[in-house]
Parts: C-alpha cells; sequence; structure tokens
C-alpha cells in the first residue's frame, strides 16, 4: 500500500509540475518561449546598468562586456531557482484552496512541485548559458560535471524554507508580499552582481551567513573558472538543506491541521 501511495504521489508531483511549467505562459503567443526571452531581457539590462554604466568587472583578464554578461547569466540562474522558490512559496497553498479541503489530497507535494517547476525554468537558462559559452570558448568547462554537487544544496534550502512559507503564507497573508521583497533585498545583497573577494572583511562576515552567497561562489567557480568545487562547503550547505527539509516538514505537518479553517 506504501507503495502505491508513493507512484500515486510521484504520479501527482509530475502532473501538477507539468501543468505549472505550461500554464505559467498560458495564452501567449509565445509560450514556454519566453523561458528562454525572459533571461536573456533581463541579462541585458543588468549587463547594460553594471558593466556599461557602473563599470564593474569579475577580474577576468581582457574582460569586455559579453564576459561580464556571462559570469552575471551564471549567477542569476542559480539565484533565480532559489528566489523564484521563496516568492511563490507563500502562496502555494492560498492559491488552492480546494486541494485544502481534500482531506486525502497530499498538500505537502506542492512544494516539491514549486521547485520542481523552477528547476526546469532553470534548465532552460542554463541551456542558453552554454550555448554562449560554447560559442565564444567552443568547448564547455570540464568542471561543469560538478554542477549537480552546486544545485543539490540549493534545491534542498529552497525546498525545506518552501515548507515553512507555505504554511505561515495560510496564516499570515502579509508575508506572501514581504517575500516579493526579500528576494529583491536578497539579490542585491548575495553575490550575484559581484564576487566576495570585492567586499570589505568587516562586511564580508555578514555575507558568509547567507548560504546562498557560498554556493552562488561555488557556481561561478566550476561554470566560468574551471575550478574544482569546494567539497567542505558543498557538504555543510547540503547538510543543513537536509535538516532544514526535516525542520519545514515537521512544522509543515503541525500546521496543516488549521488550514481548513482559515480558509
Amino acid at each position: 500500500m506504501d507503495l502505491e501511495k508513493r507512484k500515486l504521489r510521484i504520479s501527482l508531483i509530475l502532473q501538477l509540475t507539468k501543468r505549472q511549467v505550461v500554464g505559467r505562459y498560458k495564452g501567449s503567443s509565445l509560450g514556454l518561449l519566453w523561458s528562454f526571452l525572459n533571461p536573456l531581457i533581463m541579462l541585458s539590462i543588468y549587463t547594460f546598468a553594471f558593466s556599461v554604466v557602473f563599470q564593474a568587472k569579475w577580474g577576468i583578464e581582457n574582460e569586455g562586456h559579453f564576459d561580464f554578461a556571462l559570469v552575471l547569466f551564471a549567477s542569476l540562474t542559480l539565484f533565480n531557482l532559489f528566489g523564484d522558490v521563496l516568492r511563490e512559496a507563500p502562496f502555494l497553498i492560498v492559491q488552492q484552496p480546494n486541494f485544502v479541503k481534500k482531506v486525502i489530497f497530499p498538500l505537502e507535494i506542492l512544494p516539491v512541485v514549486s521547485v520542481f517547476s523552477s528547476l526546469i525554468h532553470s534548465f532552460f537558462s542554463f541551456v542558453i548559458f552554454f550555448f554562449f559559452y560554447f560559442l565564444v570558448n567552443h568547448a564547455l568547462p570540464w568542471t561543469v560535471v560538478f554542477l549537480p554537487l552546486v544545485l543539490l544544496p540549493i534545491i534542498l534550502i529552497a525546498l525545506g524554507l518552501s515548507f515553512f512559507l507555505s504554511s505561515i503564507g495560510v496564516y499570515i497573508r502579509d508575508i506572501g508580499f514581504f517575500m516579493a521583497h526579500f528576494v529583491t533585498i536578497l539579490l542585491f545583497t548575495s553575490p550575484v552582481f559581484f564576487s566576495l573577494d570585492k567586499i570589505p572583511l568587516s562586511f564580508r562576515k555578514f555575507l558568509f551567513l547567507n548560504p546562498l552567497s557560498l554556493l552562488l561562489e561555488e557556481g561561478r567557480s566550476i561554470l566560468i573558472f574551471e575550478r574544482s568545487p569546494n567539497f567542505f562547503v558543498i557538504l555543510s550547505t547540503t547538510c543543513f538543506g537536509f535538516l532544514l527539509i526535516y525542520l519545514g516538514f515537521q512544522w509543515f505537518k503541525r500546521t496543516r491541521p488549521g488550514f481548513a479553517d482559515v480558509l
């Protein structure tokens, strides 16, 4: 029976993920093509603002605007995977009141669906990144094999936070509007547009409190600079991610009985 339940849940996750990915651009003429266009548009804006206007540099030898754009694209893709989950999490249960009323529906799969959906959209962005990287360098970095090791803790931490935020969002609706601003704050306070070594030591220690900062640095190391990842950082953030999932899931289970009363 447990095996049948697991199969049913996996089937539900796959169906809901497909519906969410396709439904994001439902009714638009370009459809899923927006998954490629959106990151390109934002990349162009940020590259112009930071590379052309503010003359920001990553410290690459003979660095041009295109080099800056590649590094920024890698950073944004990793961040957006995390940020999209946080932005959507408070609304996952609130926007599905019909699921709450169905006692047999496993509400805990909704954060999983959200993470999978963001992962698929990130995949489209990575396709663009690798295409342009190959166009410039005529080969992909061999360290790309370590990319799953960087993605794993990002996914785990995002999922753990999603369990917390999706349940809190049922009781405190303002948390959804706050998270929209929080993700923007996180974008500009995480090393997305700059590297950690550009930050004064007195402030750098505060960035280390954000595990995403370390993972963004590791992501750039393997995707741009062909360096092996810091396995201690990967292991510690992965363990933190599993702990966050456990705590988040327990919190979700304890708060779930009150969902129907509030909605």
